[in-house]
């Protein structure tokens, strides 16, 4: 009984006795390593520009911007063009998020559109040339792909070539247009 009541007795005196603090915890999340948008970054600003012939008359709008902690670039395209003997009049609206892709060799450019579609790009830079190549995406024209290809020609200035691919047919040029800065950052 005394050993009984011995132990009863510590057991109830150390649960008196102030616990040692723990430290908190502390967790990180490992971010990514920061893109490297440099090849990329004389895009950001406004660009407006109409399109050069033989392709439909039109007009094109264009925003890049930098943003998230400089982890995504925005683009922002309004484009308008004349009907033509081949294609009937059109307006489009779009907005792309480019990012590093995973294995940070590239870049990947999600569009959403105002016709509906949500394609996705694999973007390259050469130099003045910049390459979107198309890759899918969450809902792309059925059986259709298209391309751009910028080409930087001067500060203030660069061309866009859209080609358009229709189902099992090669690309052709859709339309170029000349874009000039209105503003920069």
């Amino acid at each position: 009984m005394r050993t009984t009541s011995l132990l009863v007795l510590c057991l109830l005196g150390s649960g008196l006795l102030p616990a040692k603090e723990k430290p908190p915890t502390t967790y990180t999340v490992p971010l990514p390593p920061p893109p490297d948008f440099s090849a990329l970054e004389w895009l950001v600003g406004d660009w407006a520009g109409k399109t050069l012939a033989p392709g439909p008359p039109g007009e094109v709008h264009l925003n890049v911007s930098i943003a998230l902690e400089k982890r995504f670039m925005i683009f922002r395209q309004d484009v308008s063009l004349a009907a033509t003997k081949t294609a009937p009049a059109s307006k489009e609206s779009w907005m792309g998020i480019l990012s590093a892709d995973r294995a940070a060799s590239g870049f990947i450019l999600r569009t959403f559109s105002s016709t509906g579609f949500l394609t996705r790009y694999r973007v390259t830079a050469d130099g003045p040339r910049i390459n979107f190549h198309p890759e899918g995406g969450e809902q792309p024209p059925p059986g259709w792909l298209f391309r751009r290809i910028l080409q930087k020609s001067g500060p203030h200035e660069f061309t866009e070539t859209v080609q358009a691919a229709p189902p099992n047919k090669p690309f052709f040029d859709y339309y170029t247009v000349k874009l000039t800065r209105l503003t920069s950052p």
